[in-house]
């Protein structure tokens, strides 16, 4: 049996809005990444996890209870982040975290003070004053100090500088040694690269797939921006990459910058480019957007 199970779950606020059809599940000791541009459904379908609303058709259930019907059961081993945390103004962090350890009836803080080390919080100052990404920093605390055996986090590291953000990835593939089962959402491919074994794909509301990690690894494009000494080499470069290669060359008249989508042979890019004059060259990956457009056509919108 499946820990998370998500079976054909529609939510229709309208106008095209919400969830619709959307199934998948996690497996025990598995780190799910729940991958999709923001307002793509994500939060939908984890709020209906969590018991806060209600499927129009369909079921979510975890550990073969119902989320909604059984949903105080359900918390006692659940570590749950929220996209938007709601905030106690009045209290500073270390109120906080108390008044949380309190409601999941923790007596022992020792792993919280952990995590603050970690991400070096230091919680004494009011939540109203509070960065964003300090404010990240306490839902982290809170969702992690249980030492829950299933947790859901709805866009993690919203917030966190790049630092913190690598110290998360840390502490998710610290939790994945120990055995957790993890659904995790966001809109960044390379934190859910980093640490999912999965990812469920989902864009306007529609499931668009369920993939092994490595596949989509394999399927995800380089964009390469190559500028040569003369227009015309940009010219002759962009015509023999397009006759070998067949890949998607743009160049403008004129112009000496080539751009190319480049999958795995790297190697022989550059050597096609090595045999001109190349003034820069810079690379990035695939947006989600332009991953989507590449990997699952223009049918996945």
């Amino acid at each position: 049996m499946s820990v998370i199970e998500i079976n054909h779950i529609t939510k229709d606020y309208g106008k095209g809005r919400g969830v619709f059809d959307v199934s998948f599940s996690v497996e025990k000791g598995e780190v799910l990444g729940f991958l999709g541009p923001n307002g793509a459904g994500k939060t939908t379908t984890i709020r209906q996890l969590m018991g806060f609303i209600k499927p129009d058709s369909g079921s979510v259930s975890i550990l073969g209870m119902d989320c909604f019907d059984r949903a105080d059961e359900i918390e006692k081993s659940l570590g749950y982040l929220p996209g938007e945390i709601a905030f106690i103004d009045s209290m500073d962090g270390m109120e906080f975290i108390r008044f949380v350890a309190k409601m999941k009836k923790m007596k022992d803080l020792g792993r919280a003070r952990e995590l603050m080390d970690m991400f070096e919080l230091e919680p004494s100052g009011k939540l109203k004053k509070m960065s964003k990404g300090m404010k990240q920093k306490i839902g982290i605390v809170c969702a992690f100090m249980q030492d829950a055996e299933i947790l859901i986090l709805d866009e993690p590291s919203s917030g966190l500088d790049p630092l913190m953000q690598n110290r998360f990835v840390e502490l998710v593939l610290s939790e994945k040694k120990r055995g957790k089962t993890i659904l995790m959402s966001s809109h960044m491919f390379e934190e859910i690269e980093r640490t999912c074994d999965r990812a469920a794909i989902i864009r306007n509301g529609k499931l668009v797939a369920v993939e092994e990690i490595e596949r989509l690894k394999e399927g995800r494009q380089k964009i390469v921006e190559v500028t040569f000494g003369t227009a015309e080499m940009a010219r002759l470069f962009a015509r023999q990459i397009q006759e070998t290669s067949r890949g998607e060359v743009s160049l403008r008249e004129g112009d000496r910058t080539v751009t190319a989508r480049v999958s795995k042979n790297m190697d022989g890019f550059v050597k096609k480019a090595a045999q001109f004059t190349v003034t820069d060259l810079e690379v990035r990956p695939q947006s989600l957007e332009e991953f989507f457009m590449h990997f699952y056509g223009e049918g996945s919108k």
